[in-house]
Protein backbone atom coordinates (compact mmCIF):
# COMPACT_ATOMS: atom_id res chain seq x y z
CA UNK A 1 0.00 0.00 0.00
CA UNK A 2 2.09 2.57 -0.90
CA UNK A 3 -0.18 4.83 -2.94
CA UNK A 4 -0.26 8.42 -1.85
CA UNK A 5 -3.61 9.18 0.27
CA UNK A 6 -5.39 13.05 0.37
CA UNK A 7 -5.29 12.28 3.72
CA UNK A 8 -1.21 11.83 3.70
CA UNK A 9 0.74 14.66 5.03
CA UNK A 10 3.97 15.42 7.14
CA UNK A 11 4.93 19.02 9.03
CA UNK A 12 7.82 20.20 10.85
CA UNK A 13 7.30 22.01 13.71
CA UNK A 14 9.99 24.34 15.16
CA UNK A 15 10.03 26.69 18.48
CA UNK A 16 11.91 30.08 18.58
CA UNK A 17 11.06 33.05 20.63
CA UNK A 18 8.00 31.98 21.84
CA UNK A 19 6.32 31.42 18.46
CA UNK A 20 6.03 28.03 17.18
CA UNK A 21 6.37 27.86 13.39
CA UNK A 22 4.60 24.74 11.46
CA UNK A 23 5.46 24.27 7.85
CA UNK A 24 4.44 21.26 5.23
CA UNK A 25 7.13 19.17 4.01
CA UNK A 26 6.92 16.91 1.13
CA UNK A 27 4.54 13.91 0.98
CA UNK A 28 7.15 11.68 -0.37
CA UNK A 29 8.57 11.66 3.55
CA UNK A 30 4.89 10.23 4.29
CA UNK A 31 7.27 7.12 3.35
CA UNK A 32 10.78 7.63 4.11
CA UNK A 33 11.61 7.77 7.94
CA UNK A 34 15.18 8.76 7.22
CA UNK A 35 14.01 11.75 4.81
CA UNK A 36 11.55 12.84 7.74
CA UNK A 37 14.69 12.91 9.98
CA UNK A 38 17.06 14.70 7.58
CA UNK A 39 14.25 16.85 7.54
CA UNK A 40 14.19 17.83 11.02
CA UNK A 41 17.54 18.19 11.43
CA UNK A 42 17.54 21.08 8.81
CA UNK A 43 15.24 23.31 10.90
CA UNK A 44 17.12 22.89 15.08
CA UNK A 45 14.78 24.17 17.43
CA UNK A 46 15.76 25.13 21.03
CA UNK A 47 13.07 22.89 22.37
CA UNK A 48 13.95 20.26 19.84
CA UNK A 49 11.95 20.30 16.19
CA UNK A 50 9.24 18.09 16.08
CA UNK A 51 7.91 16.42 13.08
CA UNK A 52 4.07 14.52 11.78
CA UNK A 53 2.86 12.26 9.94
CA UNK A 54 -0.71 11.00 9.04
CA UNK A 55 -0.47 8.06 6.37
CA UNK A 56 -4.07 7.30 5.33
CA UNK A 57 -6.84 6.90 7.76
CA UNK A 58 -4.27 4.29 9.23
CA UNK A 59 -1.98 5.81 11.75
CA UNK A 60 0.17 8.44 12.43
CA UNK A 61 4.29 8.70 13.32
CA UNK A 62 5.32 11.40 15.57
CA UNK A 63 9.48 12.60 15.58
CA UNK A 64 11.57 14.84 17.74
CA UNK A 65 14.65 15.34 16.95
CA UNK A 66 17.19 16.91 19.96
CA UNK A 67 20.41 17.71 19.02
CA UNK A 68 21.66 14.16 18.51
CA UNK A 69 18.94 12.75 19.82
CA UNK A 70 15.98 11.23 17.61
CA UNK A 71 12.92 9.85 19.35
CA UNK A 72 9.95 8.33 17.69
CA UNK A 73 6.61 7.46 17.84
CA UNK A 74 4.17 5.10 16.37
CA UNK A 75 0.34 5.32 16.68
CA UNK A 76 0.12 1.79 15.17
CA UNK A 77 2.84 -0.78 15.27
CA UNK A 78 0.49 -2.87 13.33
CA UNK A 79 0.36 -0.87 10.20
CA UNK A 80 4.23 -1.82 9.63
CA UNK A 81 2.64 -4.93 7.62
CA UNK A 82 1.22 -2.39 5.20
CA UNK A 83 2.59 1.13 5.07
CA UNK A 84 6.56 2.04 4.55
CA UNK A 85 6.76 4.24 6.73
CA UNK A 86 6.03 2.42 9.90
CA UNK A 87 7.88 -0.82 8.53
CA UNK A 88 10.97 1.77 9.02
CA UNK A 89 9.89 3.04 11.74
CA UNK A 90 9.55 -0.82 13.51
CA UNK A 91 12.96 -0.89 12.25
CA UNK A 92 14.34 2.10 13.66
CA UNK A 93 12.89 1.29 17.03
CA UNK A 94 14.09 -2.83 16.65
CA UNK A 95 11.03 -3.72 16.93
CA UNK A 96 9.23 -7.21 16.16
CA UNK A 97 6.65 -7.44 13.69
CA UNK A 98 3.38 -8.08 15.24
CA UNK A 99 1.89 -11.24 15.09
CA UNK A 100 -1.17 -11.96 13.78
CA UNK A 101 -3.53 -12.55 17.01
CA UNK A 102 -1.93 -8.67 17.79
CA UNK A 103 -3.43 -7.41 14.17
CA UNK A 104 -7.05 -6.48 15.34
CA UNK A 105 -5.35 -4.06 18.24
CA UNK A 106 -3.87 -0.98 18.00
CA UNK A 107 -0.62 -1.20 19.49
CA UNK A 108 1.62 2.20 19.98
CA UNK A 109 5.16 1.64 20.49
CA UNK A 110 8.14 3.81 20.86
CA UNK A 111 9.21 6.42 23.06
CA UNK A 112 5.58 7.47 25.06
CA UNK A 113 6.91 10.36 26.55
CA UNK A 114 8.25 12.31 23.18
CA UNK A 115 6.58 15.63 24.26
CA UNK A 116 6.22 14.72 28.12
CA UNK A 117 8.62 17.63 28.88
CA UNK A 118 5.59 19.86 26.63
CA UNK A 119 3.16 19.17 28.66
CA UNK A 120 1.70 15.53 27.26
CA UNK A 121 2.34 12.53 29.23
CA UNK A 122 2.45 9.37 28.75
CA UNK A 123 -0.95 8.18 29.54
CA UNK A 124 -2.60 11.47 27.56
CA UNK A 125 -0.42 10.30 24.54
CA UNK A 126 -1.65 7.05 24.28
CA UNK A 127 -5.14 7.58 25.05
CA UNK A 128 -5.39 9.82 22.01
CA UNK A 129 -3.36 7.07 20.11
CA UNK A 130 -5.99 4.44 20.87
CA UNK A 131 -8.90 6.29 20.10
CA UNK A 132 -10.88 4.40 17.50
CA UNK A 133 -13.15 7.20 16.81
CA UNK A 134 -10.48 9.92 16.07
CA UNK A 135 -8.60 9.78 12.39
CA UNK A 136 -4.58 10.12 12.80
CA UNK A 137 -5.03 13.73 11.32
CA UNK A 138 -7.58 14.20 14.33
CA UNK A 139 -5.21 12.33 16.95
CA UNK A 140 -2.38 15.19 15.69
CA UNK A 141 -4.40 17.81 15.69
CA UNK A 142 -5.69 17.34 19.27
CA UNK A 143 -2.16 16.69 20.34
CA UNK A 144 -0.62 19.78 18.66
CA UNK A 145 -3.47 21.70 20.27
CA UNK A 146 -2.39 19.95 23.32
CA UNK A 147 1.18 21.38 22.72
CA UNK A 148 0.09 24.91 22.33
CA UNK A 149 0.12 25.10 18.25
CA UNK A 150 -2.58 23.61 17.24
CA UNK A 151 -4.02 26.99 15.13
CA UNK A 152 -0.75 26.99 13.01
CA UNK A 153 -0.69 23.24 12.60
CA UNK A 154 -4.28 23.51 11.12
CA UNK A 155 -3.22 26.39 8.35
CA UNK A 156 -0.08 24.22 7.55
CA UNK A 157 -2.60 21.12 6.55
CA UNK A 158 -5.05 23.04 4.80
Amino acid sequence: MTELDTADFAVVVSREDDAWEVEQLPIALTEDLAGLIHALRQQPSMAGTIGLAAVGDDFFVALRVLADEVMVFLSDVTASLDWPLAGQVVEFLELDIPDDEDLDQVLPAGDMSIFADLGLDEMELGALSGDLDLYPDEMLSSIAARLGFGAAFERAIE
